[in-house]
């Protein structure tokens, strides 16, 4: 399943992530943003539980800002989870 998820309050606009139906990551892309970092980013979280993933990131601010890249992952996992 493929869930597409607006980033708000980031460098990176959008982010695609696609969990498969026992949870696991099977994909995240990240348009915008560091985009070395979010490529890693998106690579170690292949195979993760989306619970655990979301535990880990949610709540990451970036500088200044109330969330980050990794937040904005998190929500679009969240969200994902919903539509499950």
């Amino acid at each position: 399943m493929v869930h597409i998820h607006n980033n708000q309050g980031t460098c990176s606009v959008r982010t695609l992530v696609e969990l498969n139906d026992d949870h696991t990551i099977a994909r995240v892309e990240v348009l915008g943003g560091c985009n070395g970092n979010l490529k890693g980013i998106s690579q170690l979280l292949v195979g993760m539980k989306a619970e655990d993933a979301i535990r880990r990131m949610a709540g990451t601010t970036c500088g200044r800002k109330p969330t980050s890249c990794p937040d904005q992952i998190a929500k679009a996992l969240e969200e994902a989870l919903t539509e499950l």
